[in-house]
């Protein structure tokens, strides 16, 4: 069965292990743990927020997109999705992004 919240039981917790690439205050990136993309790279909130529609500091999502901007830069991605799910369409009930590429 997967988990409510993925992230905060598992990768905010440190009980697996996972290769970050960026972290700010409020906002983690890392290689996912069980790719399906050639790159595939996740981002999360620190804090527990379900859902895009539940961010009540508009800041957060600045930041969210800023470390998203860092990561394709870092890693030279020309072409690639930024892909955020709600609703029954996500899995763990935490705020996330996806940066999926076949580069």
């Amino acid at each position: 069965m997967e988990s409510q919240d993925f992230y905060c039981e598992y990768i905010l917790n440190n009980k697996i292990e996972f290769s970050k690439i960026k972290e700010t205050d409020n906002v983690l990136a890392y290689y996912h743990t069980k790719p399906s993309y050639k790159t595939h790279v996740v981002v999360i909130t620190k804090e527990h927020i379900t859902a895009l529609s539940e961010i009540k500091d508009l800041n957060i999502i600045r930041e969210i997109f800023e470390v998203i901007l860092q990561v394709v830069k870092e890693l030279n991605l020309t072409d690639y999705k930024v892909i955020n799910n709600s609703g029954k369409y996500q899995d763990s009930k935490h705020l996330h992004f996806h940066i999926v590429s076949d580069n």
